[in-house]
């Protein structure tokens, strides 16, 4: 393998002990580097011209990245961009647009600049706003890598009681952050909820609320021709049965949540209201 290429592999940035550890020699480096192929960010590290941006911040600060900006590398979910950078920092010094978060207690990343999935969780809990540092919690529970006991392990004491409260909304299972927002939203309105519940003649579907009406969460491949056709004969099916259902996407759960939830509850006092009661439908001849 090339330097670039294994430079490559690890996001554009590495340091001279692994590029000795992958086979490479000094010699080897100091050619990459005087052909322009590679660059010496400071002593032990070197980085490609195409190296990720946020890895060459924090190893130039010396930091590793952690809270939001740590949440791609293992793959979890994020609500938003990232604006400013989220480190832990041994100096701790005040730079512009870096958010800068206490020492990391836990295992870091195997080979690049970013805390392990653990401090990452941790500090996101304590940093971010509820609904955010959530979908993270969720993303990393549903991938196994790690479980609600051992973070509520970390979260002993009075002064922990938000963060455990946030993890008490974490579901067994969620197949996407708006899963686990949806729950979360119809939950705080008092609705008795059913996640990937099981409705005869229909098959599994996204939510059940108050064992009657069917909540789907649709995401782009919905709007496939395919994915539409068979949304709509769900729909039908779930109607003979006598349950409506309602659709939502992402803008709704994740830009308009009380939109949703009042819809939602209006539906359900339209119920209680008879609008949805019985209405004798008797067949006979058409008009003349």
């Amino acid at each position: 393998m090339s330097i670039n290429n294994f430079l490559r592999s690890r996001h554009g940035a590495a340091t001279t002990t692994s590029l000795y550890a992958a086979g490479f020699s000094r010699r080897s480096l100091a050619k990459a580097v005087r052909s322009g192929r590679i660059s010496r960010l400071h002593r032990g590290v070197y980085v490609s011209k195409a190296a990720d941006p946020d890895i060459v911040a924090a190893f130039r600060a010396n930091g590793k990245l952690t809270c939001v900006s740590a949440a791609r590398f293992y793959g979890l979910w994020t609500l938003h961009d990232v604006k400013d950078l989220h480190l832990s920092c041994t100096t701790g010094l005040a730079r512009r647009r870096i958010v800068h978060h206490g020492q990391c207690i836990h295992p870091d990343h195997p080979y690049l600049p970013v805390a392990g999935v653990a401090d990452v969780l941790l500090h996101a809990m304590r940093c971010l706003p509820e609904l955010e540092a959530l979908v993270m919690v969720q993303s990393a529970v549903s991938q196994a890598l790690l479980t609600t006991k051992f973070l509520e392990s970390k979260m002993k004491g009075n002064r922990n009681g938000k963060l455990r409260a946030l993890v008490d909304l974490v579901l067994p299972r969620a197949d996407s952050l708006l899963e686990v927002l949806a729950h979360t939203h119809f939950r705080r309105a008092g609705l008795r909820v059913q996640m990937h519940a099981d409705v005869p003649g229909v098959g599994e579907v996204d939510i059940l609320i108050e064992d009657w009406l069917i909540v789907e969460l649709d995401g782009s491949t919905h709007f496939e021709p395919k994915q539409v056709k068979k949304d709509h004969y769900r729909n039908n099916a779930s109607i003979r049965g006598g349950r409506l259902s309602l659709h939502y996407y992402y803008a709704d759960v994740v830009y308009h949540p009380q939109r949703m939830v009042d819809e939602v509850l209006q539906v359900l006092e339209n119920r209680e209201a008879g609008l949805f009661g019985a209405y004798r439908y008797i067949a006979g001849p058409p008009p003349s």
